[in-house]
């Protein structure tokens, strides 16, 4: 999406101040820390007199990304304390606080999909739904998903790969999510595509995972919240998981490698109000590592951050379009604070300060079959199997359009 400017130099005529106290922050001329902003907007201290996202994609012109006293506050009430503990009373407690919170509200942006994590374009004009099932096959077809094979989901969502991988490619699919809403909603829809037979989603905490062996193993966007103090355990947990001849595909958000000062104080942001807990989010380089130490061989790393970026930018037009159903049932502050979320992040990771990865991994054994990788579906962009008619609908492991 195109940045439009904003004529108007002057804050003033774009800001409106409802709360007197903060008159004196706001001043034509004078840039104001962005998290200063945030909070008087989300308190309804001030008001704006355009679209917000637009006011955000103008942001240098009005801001600043000083530090400021409520950093001190959120670093050693919140962050400090979540990164050290990550126990599985703290992690549920955290992340049920978020994700039980209503699936109408997730639903208010993420669309009939309800998927949490970033789609996949091929031409970039697609709309959110065709994305992400475009997303949805690529990342059955780089797992090589076969009819019988057995798929275990970590941190399924709303369990909509659960289903589709099960309707499309045969599979038997488990899911795992620590969140009641998600699961119950996840249980009904596989029952609703008839697929409950080999299709099911159970709510535990990843540490609480049955010891057993899978063929696949996938985790979409989850593995941020084991947080970096239990990041190398999850992975070789996740080994143990996996057959020796298996896949592992994991989607895991991280950012720029190096110090920017924009990124650290949208990460705060992002820490505090809408992923607490979530300090796994890291440079490629730890990751990989990390996945090394398990005993993963990395087979393919593809960076999809422009991909997240125009999802997001999908999420934020839902997000408007349900803005009275939002304030009524939960709200000016929380539209607020996930119209900052959705309207600034699409430009962290157009601007590649964040991003998101794919990484299909096997156990790094002698005897693994490498070949199974030649005419193997790599680089979606490239790659990702269509019926060749002409009309890109993508084919489902061969199976036809059910199982």
């Amino acid at each position: 999406m195109a940045v439009e400017s904003i004529q108007s130099k002057n804050i003033l005529d774009l800001v409106v101040v409802r709360d007197n106290s903060v008159s004196s922050r706001y001043k034509n001329g004078v840039k104001v820390p962005i998290t200063t902003f945030i909070e008087d907007y989300m308190n309804g201290r001030v008001d704006v007199t355009c679209d917000i996202q637009k006011l955000l994609q103008n942001r240098t012109h009005f801001f600043n990304y000083k530090y400021v006293g409520h950093h001190l506050k959120f670093l050693f009430g919140q962050f400090i304390p979540q990164v050290t503990i990550h126990s599985k009373k703290q992690d549920e407690r955290v992340i049920r606080d978020h994700y039980d919170r209503g699936n109408d509200f997730f639903g208010s942006f993420l669309g009939d999909r309800m998927i949490y994590t970033s789609a996949f374009f091929k031409t970039g004009h697609e709309d959110l739904e065709t994305a992400q099932d475009q997303k949805l096959d690529l990342v059955c077809q780089k797992m090589q998903l076969e009819k019988g094979h057995r798929l275990l989901d970590i941190g399924c969502g709303w369990g909509t790969l659960v289903a589709h991988s099960a309707k499309y490619y045969g599979t038997d699919s488990t899911g795992i999510t620590i969140a009641q809403a998600g699961a119950d909603y996840a249980n009904a829809q596989i029952d609703r595509w008839g697929v409950k037979s080999r299709a099911r989603v159970n709510r535990m905490d990843y540490r609480s995972i049955p010891a057993d062996k899978y063929d696949r193993v996938s985790c979409l966007e989850m593995a941020e919240h084991v947080g970096v103090k239990n990041f190398t355990k999850f992975m070789k947990q996740i080994s143990g998981l996996l057959k020796d001849d298996g896949i592992f595909y994991l989607q895991i958000a991280g950012l720029r490698a190096g110090y920017h000062q924009e990124s650290l104080i949208w990460g705060g942001f992002m820490g505090e109000y809408i992923f607490p807990g979530a300090d796994a989010s890291m440079p490629l380089s730890f990751v990989v590592k990390r996945l090394e130490k398990a005993g993963f061989e990395i087979h393919s790393v593809e960076n999809i951050g422009i991909h997240y970026s125009q999802t997001i930018q999908l999420w934020y037009h839902n997000w408007q379009k349900h803005k009275d159903h939002v304030l009524s049932a939960y709200g000016q502050w929380w539209f607020r604070c996930w119209e900052i979320f959705l309207g600034w992040s699409v430009d962290i990771a157009k601007q590649g300060n964040s991003t998101c990865f794919q990484i299909i991994c096997n156990k790094n054994r002698d005897e693994y079959n490498r070949r199974r990788w030649f005419n193997a579906v790599n680089l979606g962009e490239r790659d990702l199997l269509t019926n060749g008619n002409g009309n890109g609908k993508v084919l489902r492991g061969g199976l036809g359009e059910n199982v």
